[in-house]
């Protein structure tokens, strides 16, 4: 991946952006991973799908990194919070069928 200020013009910027989205696709790929192993996990222990502590716990710590990371707290929040719905969603619906 080139730096930013290395793109030369919007080609090589947008391809550098295209290749990043990838990665971050396959980030997601691999949460997902652990969001199924999660299911099997809670299906044993009989726990629910959601637990408002560790949602909450997890979207402190994405704020946090957020502010590190000099990125807007409020997006990261939203977007941690409807990917954590999605995957709640998707524990729910197994640990349901058990």
């Amino acid at each position: 991946m080139l730096d930013p200020s290395d793109c030369p013009d919007m080609p090589v910027l947008r391809t550098q952006i295209d290749a990043l989205d990838r990665e971050l696709v396959q980030l997601l790929r691999r949460r997902a991973g652990y969001i199924d192993r999660a299911i099997e996990i809670k299906s044993e222990a009989g726990l629910p799908a959601r637990i408002p502590d560790r949602v909450e716990d997890v979207v402190t710590k994405v704020r946090a990194t957020a502010i590190e990371e000099d990125l807007d707290p409020d997006l990261i929040e939203t977007l941690w919070r409807q990917l954590i719905d999605w995957s709640i969603a998707r524990e729910a619906q197994q640990i349901d069928l058990d």
